[in-house]
């Protein structure tokens, strides 16, 4: 089955699906979650507004794993053959909320910070909307713009730490660009 045709109202329904199950999670992981570190608001301030940082929590899991949406098991009898398995990922973002399968190191919190400034300029409904339509378009994860947004804005800060951008302004860039 080519997942890139689907109808647009079975789309819709999977990108609200996405969007409660990121509204859950939030939810659900908040009530753990702490404030960045002095030494991570430290980092990453050049880089993003003092709204983003203050308002993000992260929570680092021990001994558990973000489960996979109960939606998976549908999306697999539809055809889909190769969904991320969030168990297997670093970490993940749920709107403010930043959930890591690993200790945080600097370059994993930018990637994942760069998903809470995504959220903050789009909205959840917007933001789960362009990562299902990037996920069918693109052919899988890879090909997700809202991620490859987050890889190429992380590689750019490996490159060099010092050479300060604005993630906030990158972000916007490349929505008024039409690049999600």
């Amino acid at each position: 089955m080519d997942l890139s045709n689907l109808p647009p109202g079975i789309v819709g329904q999977l990108a609200g699906m996405v969007e409660d199950f990121i509204l859950k999670s939030q939810r659900r992981y908040a009530p753990r979650a702490v404030p960045l570190t002095p030494e991570q608001n430290t980092a990453m301030q050049p880089f993003f507004s003092a709204d983003v940082l203050e308002q993000v929590r992260l929570l680092p899991l021990n001994g558990e794993r973000v489960q996979d949406p109960s939606f998976y098991t549908m999306a697999r009898m539809m055809g889909f053959k190769n969904l991320p398995s969030f168990s297997n990922v670093a970490a993940v973002t749920f709107v403010d909320v930043i959930v890591s399968h690993e200790p945080f190191t600097n370059d994993l919190l930018f990637h994942e910070l760069v998903h809470a400034v995504q959220y903050a300029q789009m909205g959840t409904r917007e933001f789960s909307d362009k990562y299902v339509h990037g996920f069918l378009s693109g052919g899988g994860y890879d090909g997700i713009p809202l991620e490859r947004n987050a890889y190429e804005l992380e590689a750019r800060y490996q490159a060099n730490p010092t050479q300060v951008f604005s993630v906030p302004e990158e972000v916007k860039g490349w929505i008024q660009a039409g690049r999600f």
